[in-house]
């Protein structure tokens, strides 16, 4: 059955969309820069960063566009001054409150916005033991429990992908999740056990989703720390994974001759940017003198 054709208007402009289709991807199509967060193609919509608000005349509440379905009719803004208001507030709140110092693209967007966090008072320091109650994600150190990614809350900004990759839409493994509420919200493993007692399987499938290195692969933090990391001298090598007959595509990031970490693209039809643990972190034996 063919799908419906629906008209709207998208920021004065009349456009036809597909029914059944979401305003961020009738706005992609038609060259409207929509910027998301928790949003990534391979993964349902969650609607929990409200970066990607739009505004639909009529409507009482900004819409988040990752999710919101066209209608016939629609006159929707992208870039009014309520939507880059709300935008603006959003980034404030994630910047005042989480280290974005590996999270570049948000760093683009707090400047684009002219987001000030430091309105919201000082952060607190990076790295610090967190104190009993404290809900500044800040005040807490990386987890290094393992020898393939670690863990550093401090730049988690509760998008969910984690959890979501973990879940049911990827590896089904259910490691984590979010546990509290309100601002004591945290992803955490099952009764806060360290990794390596949790049932992770380290397919790092929740890595790669992570828009903010809050999960990282251990090779790359490790460089960062050392300031090693150079993605200027960095080069990327597809190659197919011989671990199995699947037929993965391996994305190599090589840095001076050598490899630094493992992904993979996330439109490939096979992977869809998700690994098991030989074909992300079983590479080391390559390297080996």
């Amino acid at each position: 059955m063919t799908a419906r054709s629906v008209d709207l208007f998208l920021d004065g402009e009349p456009v036809r969309a597909v029914e059944g289709e979401t305003l961020l991807e009738v706005c992609r199509r038609h060259g409207k820069r929509v910027p998301t967060l928790c949003f990534l193609e391979t993964l349902q919509p969650v609607n929990v960063c409200r970066v990607c608000v739009v505004e639909v005349e009529g409507a009482r509440t900004l819409a988040p566009s990752c999710s919101r379905r066209v209608e016939a009719g629609m006159r929707v803004r992208t870039d009014s001054d309520r939507v880059r208001h709300s935008r603006k507030m959003v980034l404030e709140f994630l910047a005042s409150s989480v280290d974005l110092s590996t999270a570049p693209e948000l760093q683009a967007l707090v400047r684009e916005y002219g987001a000030r966090p430091d309105r919201y008072g000082p952060p607190a320091a990076h790295g610090a033991p967190a104190a009993p109650g404290a809900t500044a994600t800040l005040a807490q150190p990386p987890l290094v429990d393992n020898d393939l990614y670690v863990r550093d809350y401090a730049k988690c900004v509760l998008c969910y992908r984690c959890v979501q990759a973990c879940g049911p839409e990827h590896q089904n493994t259910f490691a984590i999740a979010v546990a509290g509420r309100g601002f004591e919200a945290h992803i955490a493993t099952e009764l806060h056990v360290p990794l390596p007692e949790s049932a992770c399987v380290y397919c790092g499938n929740c890595v790669a989703v992570c828009p903010t290195g809050a999960l990282m692969a251990k090779t790359e933090h490790d460089l960062r720390r050392e300031g090693g990391w150079d993605e200027a001298r960095q080069r990327q090598v597809d190659t197919i994974c011989g671990y199995c007959g699947v037929g993965c595509t391996l994305r190599l990031h090589v840095q001076d001759g050598r490899i630094v970490k493992v992904t993979s693209p996330l439109d490939h039809p096979v992977t869809r940017g998700n690994l098991c643990v030989k074909g992300r972190f079983g590479w080391t034996y390559v390297q080996e003198r």
